[in-house]
């Protein structure tokens, strides 16, 4: 028996209704609580992360744990909540977080950021108490980026991920690892 015209021209268009509703299906839940893009803008994480890369957020890590100090998130800028920032997780909820004399002390110990260029100019001098739930984050290129230091505390709630994987350039593709920053 043959298929007729019609019938063979339905099947064709139901199929690609499945396949358009079983992407749907998985995208849209992936995309809205697991992982995003997102694209570098500005200087403020330089040499670290440039102007243009494209980057995947893992948005579910933060569901299983806090985040920890070192690693560079997405988050809404709490001064505009319509705008995404893009640094790293200086202190902690409950430490005290100084900077003195272009140093960070974390409860007056010394941190350790191997990962920036040396005599890197870290100010104003300032003393943060950090509370519950909230986080001192900062641009890797302290010299121009807006962070804790000039409009205050981030609020656990204003993070939207960290990240994890590094699309664009093509030369420097792969997973981010970020250091774990110590203090002595």
């Amino acid at each position: 028996m043959d298929i007729m015209p019609e019938e063979k021209k339905e099947s064709t268009v139901w199929e690609f209704v499945k396949v358009i509703a079983i992407s749907i299906l998985i995208v849209i839940p992936i995309r809205t609580y697991v992982a995003q893009p997102f694209i570098v803008e500005g200087s403020s994480m330089e040499t670290n992360y440039h102007n243009g890369e494209y980057l995947i957020i893992d948005e579910l890590t933060y569901a299983f744990r806090p985040p920890q100090r070192g690693e560079v998130i997405i988050f809404r800028y709490p001064l505009n909540p319509s705008e995404f920032f893009i640094k790293r997780i200086i202190g902690l909820p409950g430490e005290t977080v100084e900077i003195k004399n272009s140093k960070i002390l974390i409860n007056n110990i010394p941190m350790n950021e191997q990962y920036l260029p040396q005599n890197l100019q870290t100010g104003p001098d300032q003393v943060k108490q950090l509370p519950a739930n909230q986080y001192f984050v900062m641009g890797d290129n302290r010299t121009a980026s807006s962070d804790s230091r000039i409009w205050g505390l981030l609020p656990k709630s204003n993070i939207t991920g960290r990240v994890l994987l590094r699309l664009w350039p093509i030369n420097r593709a792969g997973i981010v690892k970020e250091p774990q920053l110590s203090y002595k």
